[in-house]
């Protein structure tokens, strides 16, 4: 797992280093979903080299993983655009000094409806991988997903200030 948490080290790096850039010359035009945008496109590149690094897979199993693998991360790109989306809405607000009630509401909702897709999906995936895995792999593959997930979600919490 010294490889997990290298890579999440990584992947948090491309997270942090553009909030913080601002203060060092990065344009003021940039916004959270720019930020958003960054991490998605490291956490893809990195992210396929975590898990197969720490999954120790055979190569009937890797046949099996590697499109349910696939499968769910597009299906987490969703959830994530929505999310993505969620945060660059309260950003602009925030920044305009336009959040509202009403706004702050339709974010609460928004919100609950992404974590309910997100079990929702989470359940879903789950026959698929014991399918494809022998359980304690499929247990294994769940961790990563949920420390990396949890590592972002994290970021996010750092990087975004509380509501005025």
């Amino acid at each position: 797992m010294k490889v997990m948490n290298a890579a999440l080290l990584v992947m948090l790096t491309a997270w942090v280093a553009p909030s913080m850039a601002q203060t060092a010359g990065q344009k003021a035009s940039d916004t959270p979903a720019d930020n958003m945008q960054i991490l998605r496109d490291k956490v893809k590149a990195d992210k396929k080299l975590v898990v197969a690094a720490n999954m120790d897979l055979t190569e009937a199993e890797a046949k099996k993983f590697w499109p349910v693998y696939d499968a769910y991360q597009a299906e987490l790109e969703k959830i994530n655009k929505r999310t993505g989306a969620l945060i660059a809405g309260y950003a602009a607000d925030f920044r305009a000094g336009t959040f509202t009630d009403d706004k702050a509401k339709k974010a609460i909702d928004e919100m609950t409806a992404i974590e309910e897709a997100e079990a929702k999906f989470h359940k879903s995936f789950v026959p698929k991988l014991n399918q494809a895995l022998p359980a304690r792999k499929a247990a294994r593959y769940m961790q990563i997903e949920n420390k990396i997930r949890a590592a972002i979600k994290y970021e996010l919490a750092v990087n975004i200030p509380l509501a005025p």
